[in-house]
């Protein structure tokens, strides 16, 4: 969601329209805790419309509207707009895609997928040692510079929105090395 794929929504991408659509870090960029579900109309009414005396869905409301919340979610919304972000990687992704790719000679990799700024490089688990070679690899690049997440042996990137070829360019250039120094 928020862009990642091209689009402010992954729904709209692939040309769904979801019963029910969580949401969370790209509301507010991550800096202050929030999170919001998206209902079609029709789940919306099920659970709001009902007998009389009954109360809508009842659950917690523990930080609902809070204001500082919704201050930093109209800031980043304001943001999006302003810059773009939220239909930019559609003149990035083919640079993104062309970066990890060019690691597919890399020892170890198994397969590289990606789709708009997102990608996964699979690494060949160690035998009896599932996931160790991707803990490695996190903290491989953790020791250079880089963030990254890892699944197992699957190392998941996904970098910012506002990422240019240079930073392709460096997460590329320092996973090589971190490839290359892994048994």
């Amino acid at each position: 969601g928020y862009g990642r794929l091209g689009a402010p929504f992954a729904a709209q991408v692939f040309g769904v329209t979801p019963d029910l659509m969580t949401t969370a870090k790209g509301l507010t960029n991550g800096v202050v805790p929030m999170g919001a579900v998206f209902a079609r109309r029709e789940v919306y009414d099920a659970m709001m419309v009902g007998p009389e005396p009954m109360m809508e869905l009842f659950h917690g409301y523990t930080y609902s509207g809070h204001p500082v919340a919704c201050a930093a979610g109209m800031a980043v919304l304001d943001i999006y707009e302003r810059e773009g972000l939220l239909t930019r990687v559609g003149s990035i992704a083919q640079a993104w895609e062309e970066a990890v790719h060019a690691l597919r000679d890399c020892p170890h990799v198994a397969d590289i997928r990606n789709m708009g700024l997102t990608a996964a490089i699979e690494l060949e688990p160690r035998p009896g040692k599932p996931g160790e070679r991707g803990y490695e690899a996190l903290n491989a690049a953790f020791n250079a510079g880089l963030m990254i997440r890892t699944t197992g042996d699957i190392i998941a990137l996904s970098p910012p929105l506002i990422a240019e070829q240079a930073h392709f360019d460096r997460i590329s250039e320092t996973l090589r090395a971190v490839l290359g120094g892994i048994a």
